[in-house]
């Protein structure tokens, strides 16, 4: 009887040496492949994280560009309104005083301290007037004589309309002809 347990204990630890050693060499098998589906995942997740961080750096630099554009609108905006003929030049000259808080304002730098951009802009072009319009037209050479033309026989653009009488026809092409060689001689 000790003979049949022994012969039990012996097949037991046969059959689970057969299944352990089955179960080892279909880990081994299998293993290749599960390193193979890792690494592919590996790469996958690095090419998505490497586009996240492209799409990211894209979107930063989008809305960089936005708001420098917007910045540059807001003061050459603001330079026209205050009747800056050179506005090109103003803008330039400002451009790099002017930055954006926290809080979106639009402030400059004026030394220590920091204005709205409507008064710095301000305090700009009274120090610098040569940006606006010139107040004296003409100069030396100018003749004293007006430019301006008589307009005798002016026409109203609200007059002309269908089923115009003739006569009325032949004074809308006289003073189109008229205005027309005005420009072309520069008057």
């Amino acid at each position: 009887m000790e003979e049949a347990k022994t012969d039990g204990t012996e097949l037991r630890s046969l059959i689970r040496g057969v299944i352990e050693e089955f179960v080892h060499a279909e880990q081994v098998k299998a293993e290749p492949a599960y390193k193979a589906e890792l690494l592919d995942e590996r790469k996958r997740r690095e090419d998505l994280e490497r586009r996240v961080n492209d799409l990211v750096q894209e979107n930063v630099h989008s809305r960089e560009m936005a708001e420098e554009a917007e910045r540059s609108s807001s003061i050459r905006a603001e330079l026209q309104r205050l009747g800056v003929a050179k506005v090109d030049l103003a803008y330039r000259a400002v451009r790099d005083d002017v930055h954006r808080r926290d809080d979106g304002q639009l402030i400059a730098r004026n030394g220590p301290g920091e204005l709205p951009l409507r008064d710095y802009l301000k305090q700009f072009v009274q120090e610098n007037p040569e940006l606006l319009p010139a107040r004296i037209t003409g100069g030396s050479g100018m003749g004293s004589g007006s430019k301006a033309v008589s307009n005798t026989g002016a026409f109203d653009l609200d007059k002309i309309r269908p089923g115009m009488s003739p006569e009325e026809l032949e004074k809308v092409r006289q003073e189109v002809s008229r205005v027309a060689s005005q420009a072309l001689r520069g008057m």
